[in-house]
């Protein structure tokens, strides 16, 4: 892929940010669509003639989906690289792997996906879902609209573990029944995948909730279909299966599954209209996804922030961060002050055999994040 374009006559030296995205491992699928979204706003930014006359340089790194290649990286790109702002994490353990080299240097850290909540940083700004913008309505909307008896699967860390705890208390508090819950190591055997699609075969539940992600998500997927399971009969649910993870799978395979997530690309704005000419002007017919759509949204944002401060100082910046709006493809993208988190709309979607979703269900109004989940009683997410 060739480097993001830099303006000609800039007005000084650029502006030295860092890219840590995972190009392969596990999440390299999800994580490529982070990059691909940075790179698509960092190019349209500097062609626009960077930010005060300079331009972004992004220095880059792959990760693997290595928690220790994370860590490892984020020290490099801190101290040998001389880079304050980090664009990356996709997994939470990820995530908390260089949560404490950020913050030890007092640097800022731009996270774009969704988690499990319970968690603040001042050197965090939290662009993806937070669990009230997207799983408890999923949890709702799995009870009106599939049934009760829920099988739950994940991977064996701490954002399956936490989602799955929320799914299960706002199942329970419905009066639904969590039949199973289970949990696979990352990059798991294809024995393990199948023992579970046994499972499930012999238990029927109404719906499985899915927190694997990545590549084992993809399999499972395709063990699912090559079992017999259907969407019509059991369909699964998932916050992570989006449409790039739907076309490695193969969209046949994925018709009729559910997906809760902020942005799909058949949202009807204006911003979504320019954001996807300019992505397949860009990248052709690779799908984007609500992680692309997210970087590429952050990375804007910053520049607006940046503009304002015209440096690259953390207080600063997420002082002026509090202060700046962008239009977004996905809606109008603010950070509150008190949390650092987006404001953001939820949707559901059901996935079609092109590989797009049909939005089955979206709020009516953006949804103020709420991480620690303190501000709602379950009843605010029961759909209308």
């Amino acid at each position: 892929m060739a480097p993001p374009v830099t303006p000609a006559g800039a007005a000084g030296p650029g502006w030295r940010i860092g890219v840590l995205y995972s190009r392969s491992g596990v999440s390299g699928t999800t994580e490529s669509q982070h990059f691909f979204g940075t790179v698509l706003a960092v190019e349209e930014i500097n062609a626009l003639g960077g930010v005060l006359g300079r331009p972004l340089e992004p220095v880059a790194y792959d990760p693997r989906s290595d928690c220790e290649e994370y860590r490892r990286l984020a020290a490099r790109l801190l101290l040998d690289d001389e880079v304050n702002v980090i664009f990356g994490g996709c997994t939470s353990h990820c995530r908390k792997a260089i949560l404490p080299v950020v913050e030890r240097s007092n640097s800022l850290l731009w996270y774009a996906s969704v988690y499990e909540g319970f968690e603040y940083s001042p050197n965090v700004i939290y662009t993806g879902a937070a669990p009230n913008q997207g799983s408890m309505q999923l949890a709702a909307y799995l009870i009106q609209h599939c049934g009760s008896r829920i099988f739950l699967v994940g991977a064996d860390y701490i954002y399956p573990r936490e989602t799955n705890r929320i799914m299960r208390e706002t199942v329970e508090e419905h009066g639904g029944e969590i039949l199973d819950e289970t949990y696979l190591p990352l990059d798991c055997d294809d024995s393990d995948i199948l023992e579970v699609v046994k499972d499930i075969a012999r238990i029927r539940p109404d719906v499985v909730f899915s927190t694997l992600i990545g590549s084992d998500a993809q399999r499972f997927y395709q063990r699912y279909h090559e079992a017999g399971l259907a969407a019509a009969s059991i369909p699964i649910a998932s916050l992570t299966m989006t449409e790039a993870e739907v076309a490695e799978v193969g969209p046949a395979l994925c018709a009729g599954h559910i997906t809760a997530a902020t942005y799909f690309n058949t949202v009807a704005t204006p911003g979504n209209a320019h954001f996807l000419a300019r992505w397949r002007e860009r990248f052709g017919d690779r799908p984007a996804n609500v992680y692309a759509e997210t970087s590429y949204s952050q990375m804007h944002l910053f520049a607006r922030a940046l503009q304002r401060v015209g440096a690259l100082d953390t207080r600063k910046l997420v002082q002026a961060v509090h202060t700046v709006e962008f239009d977004a493809p996905d809606g109008r993208l603010a950070i509150l002050a008190e949390n650092n988190h987006c404001v953001l709309t939820p949707r559901i979607g059901v996935c079609r055999p092109d590989g797009s979703f049909d939005i089955v269900w979206e709020s009516g109004v953006p949804v103020k994040p709420d991480p620690y989940l303190t501000a709602f009683g379950l009843d605010e997410f029961w759909l209308k």
